[in-house]
């Protein structure tokens, strides 16, 4: 094991630990030089699929670079002190830890994360885009497509400009050919048999079908959706065949201020022209953000809007908030 990883980590201590998952851990480090502060991943290699998820992470990162995936700093493969195998990947540190946190704050962090949190309408589209950016270079703009198969939001990492990182690429898996939404034919077993998190995973992969990018969109979709209603979809709500996809698509569009985030959006009892004005140019941003959840997790992967036209809509809402940036009612 490299002694550096054990003194950065305070040798591997609980209270260092900002994150964990099946396969790994998380802990917050210190290492000399031009690297500061870090996350070190260390692989639980005890559970079965360990060995293979640090293999299929250090896989993908090897082959991709874009603003907003995660940053890998190093990668060590070493003998602990009583002979067995030790597989740490270390990253980037991001001082705002993981969407999850501040969409439910429900961080253990004693440090800086643990403050109380809140991101504007704004300050989430931008996250939004950030995210679909990163899977439309994942989608389009690699030799190989690349599908990432679990994301949601314990998976999505800010700094500290609240700028968002796709991280975790223990499940990811490359595509054989080149693939496209259009495409239905380009589709691959996962090598760890597993398919992504309850309630973010695509329901076809309940079924038995393939790993596509139409199981990602699906995925992209139900983000989405919590981001801006702050609901999980594991939420103990969503029973006897309600969902989160279904919850927001039976309230649009006349309804849409009833399940947005309350932190987002503020009816004043007395409103003046203007400020109706506002508040309804706000609830059409939001329609318009809710349908395009919505059009990525339908059912049928078919019948899912694709990221290229995702990134085009978002951009266009973005560019109307932008224009109300200054007023109040954006910034609650």
């Amino acid at each position: 094991m490299d002694f550096r990883l054990s003194k950065a980590t305070n040798d591997f201590s609980k209270s260092n630990i900002i994150g964990f998952g099946k396969f790994s851990i998380v802990y917050k480090g210190i290492l000399g030089g031009s690297l500061g502060i870090v996350a070190n991943k260390v692989f639980k290699l005890q559970v079965r699929g360990a060995s293979k998820s640090f293999l299929v992470e250090c896989e993908a990162l090897r082959q991709i670079r874009h603003r907003n995936l995660v940053k890998i700093l190093a990668v060590c493969c070493s003998i602990d002190h009583e002979g067995n195998d030790f597989l740490a990947i270390v990253y980037e540190y991001m001082v705002n830890g993981s969407l999850d946190n501040w969409l439910h704050n429900h961080s253990k962090d004693t440090g800086e994360n643990n403050n109380s949190k809140n991101l504007n309408l704004l300050q989430r589209v931008h996250i939004v885009i950030d995210v679909a950016n990163a899977f439309d270079y994942l989608h389009n703009h690699l030799e190989t497509c690349l599908v990432h198969c679990d994301l949601k939001p314990s998976n999505i990492l800010l700094d500290g400009d609240l700028v968002a990182y796709v991280a975790d690429f223990g499940l990811a898996k490359f595509l054989p050919t080149k693939v496209t939404l259009a495409s239905s034919s380009n589709q691959v077993s996962s090598s760890l048999g597993i398919t992504g998190t309850i309630g973010y995973a695509a329901p076809e992969y309940g079924m038995g079908s393939d790993l596509s990018t139409f199981g990602d969109m699906y995925s992209y979709g139900i983000l989405l959706l919590e981001i801006f209603t702050s609901k999980s979809p594991t939420s103990d709500i969503f029973n006897n065949g309600l969902t989160l996809h279904n919850y927001v698509r039976m309230s649009m569009p006349e309804q849409v201020t009833e399940i947005v985030d309350p932190k987002l959006f503020h009816k004043e009892a007395n409103p003046t022209p203007r400020s109706l004005v506002l508040q309804n140019q706000i609830t059409e941003c939001l329609v318009s953000i809710f349908k395009i959840g919505i059009a990525c997790s339908t059912e049928l992967p078919r019948d899912r809007m694709n990221i290229g036209n995702v990134v085009k809509e978002l951009h266009s809402i973005k560019d109307t908030l932008m224009e109300l940036r200054d007023i109040r009612i954006i910034s609650r």
